[in-house]
């Protein structure tokens, strides 16, 4: 919808697609439907829900067993973001390397788009 053509929306790392596929595998789902909500300090948030089918308008990004679905009204929020999973000490989880985010909260779990985005 919003992607360039030959070029994949989003990317993920390789900790990314192990962790999906081990998700998707233990969960028995197809994929994982990523968007974005209203919410948080910063005013947006990224919002991850199991799948077993794509919606019709979802842009569909597999790499090596693991799908990622990526809701129509996110795409144009997310293109060119890197997911990546990263395992610490205190946490693990999805991170988000967006290009398009110009603030986030100090939690870091809501983010600011820069307004140039809506005015598309």
């Amino acid at each position: 919808m919003f992607g360039i053509p030959g070029q994949a929306p989003i990317t993920l790392t390789p900790a990314a697609v192990a962790q999906i596929t081990k998700l998707m595998a233990k969960g028995g789902h197809t994929g994982l439907r990523i968007g974005i909500k209203k919410g948080g300090c910063a005013g947006m948030e990224y919002t991850m829900d199991y799948v077993d089918a794509a919606e019709p308008n979802d842009e569909v990004v597999e790499v090596d067993g693991a799908k990622v679905l990526i809701a129509p009204m996110a795409q144009m929020f997310l293109f060119g973001t890197q997911i990546d999973y990263e395992t610490s000490l205190l946490e693990s989880g999805f991170k988000f390397k967006n290009p398009n985010v110009v603030d986030a909260c100090g939690c870091g779990e809501s983010i600011k788009f820069d307004e140039a985005l809506f005015a598309k």
